[in-house]
């Protein structure tokens, strides 16, 4: 599983499966949250499969993001963010992972390797910001 973040102001790609497992899929482990964290784990619950077909996208739009479906046949889908509406939602799913840790069933290791991923992927977004550009997201299994 890679997750990648892109803007022009660089990119990055997250190899490790704890990052996606842990927090690109969080919503899908069924914790009960307020609404303002749901909505952060929607985003990130939105970033689509790179190969997805177009029926199958995610919904398109919510808050400071949206799918934007493939191009060209050479081309795939992905999610556009403001790098600040997405360093919001990966800051509340790491809040939300760290008070859920055992109940999620998350290793220490899985943890430390997520928050070395966290801190790449706060990098890319910092200079896209500085930049004034919007991030792309998308995975590939």
């Amino acid at each position: 599983m890679h997750v990648n973040v892109a803007s022009p102001a660089g990119a990055y790609t997250v190899g490790d499966p704890s990052f996606f497992r842990y927090i690109v899929r969080l919503a899908e482990l069924g914790l009960a949250l307020p609404k303002d964290d749901r909505e952060a784990l929607d985003i990130l619950a939105a970033i689509p499969h790179a190969f997805e077909p177009e029926d199958e996208l995610p919904p398109p739009s919510g808050a400071g993001w949206r799918v934007v479906p493939a191009q060209t046949d050479l081309d795939w889908p992905v999610l556009e963010a403001t790098p600040q509406r997405l360093r919001t939602a990966l800051e509340r799913a790491h809040a939300i992972l760290w008070s859920n840790a055992a109940r999620c069933a998350v290793s220490a290791r899985e943890i430390t390797s997520i928050e070395h991923e966290l801190d790449a992927v706060y990098g890319v977004l910092m200079r896209a910001e500085a930049a004034g550009f919007a991030v792309n997201v998308s995975y590939v299994a």
